[in-house]
């Protein structure tokens, strides 16, 4: 799942590719609406799409920096302060924009100027330990109704990187003193034998009508008897646990959505969900994008638990229970976890304007579900996947793949079909390629060692997608990086006691009989071995499911010394933004830039450059009729790049 990745450009290349330079396009007879707030972590229906056409092909080469805000939270991870990257989207509702910071404190600023109103601290700074850096991806805001003046008739609830549930006055930041104890729900009743930095929420909760619905990040890869993944739904005005679905077969518990006082120890090794979580208050359903049980790369010792592992899972707000599920990857051993938010459409022409999820995943393969069933909305079919050699594994004789759209992602690796920068990448990754298992895509993990591609962090990753909703296209950013997964019998691991460091990835899978090593397939002169571009930009029409247009995203600068800028497409983490606009806001690059794109062409209409790179999802708003309309992305890097901690609005002067 979640890895570091980074590459080194030969001063041997050849090949030179000009980076795009600023142009401009236009267009004509657009509208802007008034007051649209972003309220949720992924915008309207999680569509991350803004309505507003303010800002517009016309006018964006005239777009400047508004204001910026910094939290003074991010940190290389010396001494005891852990590592930050800053994947935060705000909010912007009640008039007040709303974002967490890596080490979990939280900012109220005024969105039309960016000054602060009021912060809280939770007082984590020091936290330290785990696989992951430091991240808090969002907050969630809930409003009485009707609503008064009382204290804490508006309300901040979000999760903590220690197992806590907070909920926050949304107009003075203090602590509401009625939920939980005192402002605070502890997270780890019923997780027992987790260490610290084994079980904690990394996305917002989602808020529906009166509950708060969360789950949590668990360590990949660590051990068999991983800390449960439970879902639970807190009640916001008192804290009170409402229900908890334990992601176990329907088998291994008659009923496996319960309420009570949590103290109930839920099961172990059971698919997480660490990903943001999204609903539908029409139907009065919770839509849950889950992990994989552990171990990720073994499945051989999960007893079972794949039942609703890698799927998109549909609640029943009230209680809890399963509605339906839909599994994209079954019995996965690949770490292809369901990392995006699903999205909610309904666009006439789009399985004659069905009420849909749109489901996008690691593979690039992107299932259109029916919104009440899960059923599929057009045919997926059941193909043959290679079988694995390993003895203790079963692995899937079958794999779904989605017709409408046809996967977006190239799964072919092979001698024809290699990284060709210089005769000697070509040599080289061929000779590399021999060496591995390569069936193509969910070829199972061996002792060889396996090619997997698309790679564990995608194809599509927690960035998820954007959906005009108008006119019915996708927008999607993917990552094309192939990778290595080895197992090592257990006594050579252990003997060997292998560290992790980046690019090379070993995790101990304790209670299996093996260890895993991954790593990027690259080169001889450290460049990946598959071809060019490492990563994409696209649009694809739901309407016929073709794809509209494909570019590379994201250059070789910030990463390779001048003159070794080349737009070769880069490994990218962080949504698109689509607005009515004709624009297409992204980040999510290896580059320091925020890029705009001709929603309709796909060419390149502005870019700017940013103090750091911008792994997060943009978002847009515009307070009033007479305010202006803003674009707000948080640039704090990642694990490619240094961290910052710079929130930044851009609006027209």
């Amino acid at each position: 799942m979640k890895y570091l990745f980074s590459f080194i450009l030969s001063i041997f290349l050849s090949t030179h590719i000009p980076v795009l330079a600023d142009s401009q396009f236009a267009t004509s007879g657009v509208n802007s609406e008034a007051t649209v707030q972003w309220q949720e972590y992924g915008g309207n229906n999680a569509q991350r799409y803004s309505s507003l056409t303010q800002i517009n092909l016309n006018n964006v080469d005239k777009l400047t920096l508004a204001w910026e805000h910094h939290s003074g939270d991010f940190s290389l991870g010396e001494g005891d302060l852990p590592r930050t990257t800053m994947q935060v989207t705000p909010i912007m509702v009640n008039q007040t924009l709303y974002y967490c910071s890596p080490y979990g404190r939280v900012f109220a600023l005024d969105p039309n100027t960016g000054k602060e109103r009021w912060r809280f601290d939770p007082g984590l700074k020091t936290r330290k330990g785990g696989f992951y850096p430091a991240t808090c991806r969002g907050v969630s805001y809930w409003q009485a109704e009707p609503s008064t003046p009382a204290v804490c008739n508006k309300r901040i609830i979000y999760g903590t990187r220690d197992s806590q549930l907070i909920a926050l006055d949304a107009d003075t930041g203090v602590l509401c003193q009625d939920f939980g104890v005192k402002g605070r729900v502890s997270l780890r009743e019923g997780i027992d034998n987790a260490l610290a930095w084994e079980y904690y929420p990394s996305s917002p909760p989602y808020v529906l009508n009166n509950i708060a619905v969360i789950g949590a990040l668990i360590p990949d890869n660590d051990r068999v008897d991983a800390p449960a993944g439970v879902v639970r739904a807190f009640d916001v005005r008192n804290g009170r646990l409402v229900w908890a679905w334990d992601p176990v077969p329907p088998r291994k518990q008659e009923n496996n959505a319960h309420s009570g006082d949590g103290t109930k120890n839920y099961y172990h090794g059971t698919p997480n969900v660490w990903a943001p979580i999204s609903g539908d208050k029409e139907n009065n359903l919770i839509f849950i994008p889950t992990g994989n049980p552990s171990p990720d790369l073994f499945g051989g010792y999960r007893q079972n638990m794949d039942y609703y592992g890698s799927s998109v899972v549909a609640l029943n707000a009230d209680n809890g229970k399963v509605a339906w599920h839909f599994q994209t990857v079954h019995h996965d051993l690949w770490d292809y976890d369901v990392a995006s938010q699903p999205a909610l459409f309904q666009i006439k022409g789009v399985a004659n304007g069905k009420a849909g999820i749109l489901q996008a995943t690691k593979m690039g393969h992107v299932f259109l579900l029916d919104r009440t069933t899960g059923k599929p909305l057009y045919p997926v079919e059941e193909r043959p996947v290679p079988h694995s050699d390993i003895p203790e594994e079963i692995s899937s004789a079958t794999q779904p793949f989605p017709s409408h759209p046809p996967p977006l992602h190239d799964t072919v690796l092979n001698n024809n079909n290699v990284g060709d920068l210089t005769p000697f990448d070509r040599k080289s990754c061929r000779a590399e390629i021999s060496k591995y298992r390569n069936e193509g895509i969910f070829t199972p993990p061996s002792l060889k060692g396996s090619i997997l591609y698309p790679g564990s962090i995608g194809g599509m990753n927690w960035g998820g997608v954007s959906i005009d909703p108008v006119n019915g296209i996708m927008y999607v950013n993917q990552s094309h990086i192939a990778s290595v997964v080895k197992l090592i019998p257990r006594e050579e691991f252990d003997k060997n006691n292998p560290v992790t460091n980046y690019p090379q990835e070993f995790y101990p899978m304790k209670g299996t009989p093996y260890g895993v090593n991954r790593f990027p397939l690259l080169s001889v002169l450290e460049t990946p071995c598959n071809p060019r571009p490492w990563g994409s930009l696209a649009a694809v029409d739901l309407k016929t499911g073709k794809t509209v247009w494909q570019k590379p995203l994201g250059t070789t600068r910030d990463q390779a010394p001048f003159p070794l800028w080349f737009e070769w497409g880069t490994p990218n983490l962080g949504g698109p933004l689509a607005t009515a606009g004709s624009l297409l806001v992204i980040g999510a690059t290896t580059d320091k830039f925020l890029r705009f794109y001709n929603v309709n062409t796909g060419e390149l209409v502005r870019k700017i450059r940013i103090p750091y790179t911008a792994n997060a999802t943009p978002m847009s708003y515009r307070t009033s009729k007479n305010s202006k309309q803003f674009i707000v992305v948080a640039a704090g890097g990642h694990g490619w790049s240094e961290p910052g901690d710079a929130l930044l609005a851009f609006a027209l002067p």
